[in-house]
């Protein structure tokens, strides 16, 4: 069951990478009337919400694989998921209110729960 946490990761991993390099650039260089927002508010939920259930799977997995650093940092993974779902709801508050400060230090949080998903995902395919 260790195959499927590494599965899981990569597949976490990719998401991440994809949406990260290719799709929010494209969305902002495309989406010039002013969708991008309304299309991004629709895209991250469901971005968070895979990786958690992405985490939860590869934890799942390697408990039963007997893959004691999987079990942990896929559950890592799955926390971090279900934290930066759970800004989602501020972070658009503060953009709607224009709190250009409150909207830019809740926007670097999810960056970095992004990040931590990703590192967490690296771990278990690398360490």
């Amino acid at each position: 069951m260790s195959e499927l946490a590494f599965l899981l990761a990569g597949a976490s991993l990719g998401i991440i990478v994809f949406q990260s390099a290719v799709l929010a650039p494209l969305v902002f260089t495309q989406l010039k009337d002013g969708s991008s927002g309304l299309f991004l508010r629709a895209l991250f939920p469901r971005f968070f919400l895979i990786l958690a259930a992405l985490g939860l799977g590869s934890a799942l997995g390697s408990y039963f694989g007997n893959f004691d650093r999987g079990v942990m940092l896929g559950g890592i993974a799955l926390i971090l998921a279900l934290i930066a779902y759970a800004l989602i709801p501020s972070t658009n508050r503060a953009r709607d209110e224009d709190r250009k400060k409150a909207f830019k230090f809740l926007h670097l949080a999810s960056v970095l729960l992004t990040l931590g998903i990703g590192i967490s995902n690296l771990l278990i395919l690398f360490i």
